[in-house]
């Protein structure tokens, strides 16, 4: 297989991820800590789980992407050992980790040449080696981001708040306006 997308369309992403995740938590934010950790019936149950789960899960595929060595049974870096673990209760820590999170993979992305991304993604899983093009793994990241960011905006509008508009294109437009 060839290269399958550019730098430049996982850049996008990488902004439309941020823009996003600056939205949603600043839509959060006013709510009290009760609301946000509130077992809504989402799969991570609540807002402050779904934010939770995305910093995890964003903290795993960069360590994979950057070759981070884990020691065995962490998933990811700082004790990662489950999808769900909380690893920030508060909610402006959580807020400030995601940003930093984000700074993190945008800088990643910036970097990437179209051989790194068609070159091969090689991680341990669970004790086992996984391959697959790297594109595959980037854009999973961001696939998965929309997933539950659409659950975010579900549990937001469940609290009488409107998201606005979440489209990428939005984002794309206001850059060029």
């Amino acid at each position: 297989m060839g290269r399958m997308i550019s730098a430049e369309v996982l850049g996008a992403y990488a902004r439309y991820n941020r823009w996003m995740n600056d939205k949603l938590y600043g839509l959060a934010a006013p709510l009290s800590d009760e609301v946000r950790k509130r077992d809504d019936g989402a799969f991570f149950k609540s807002l402050h789980g779904t934010f939770n789960h995305l910093l995890v899960t964003d903290r795993i595929w960069l360590s994979r992407f950057k070759s981070t060595p884990l020691p065995e049974g962490d998933w990811g870096p700082g004790g990662i050992r489950s999808l769900d673990q909380e690893l920030y209760a508060d909610f402006d820590e959580l807020r400030q980790e995601r940003a930093k999170t984000d700074d993190e993979l945008s800088a990643w992305v910036s970097e990437l040449t179209p051989e790194r991304i068609a070159a091969p993604l090689v991680y341990l899983r669970r004790g086992q080696e996984q391959s697959m093009p790297l594109w595959w793994g980037v854009t999973t990241v961001f696939n998965h981001h929309t997933h539950h960011r659409g659950q975010i905006t579900t549990l937001l509008s469940q609290q009488g708040i409107d998201p606005g508009v979440t489209d990428m294109v939005a984002m794309l437009r206001a850059e060029v306006a």
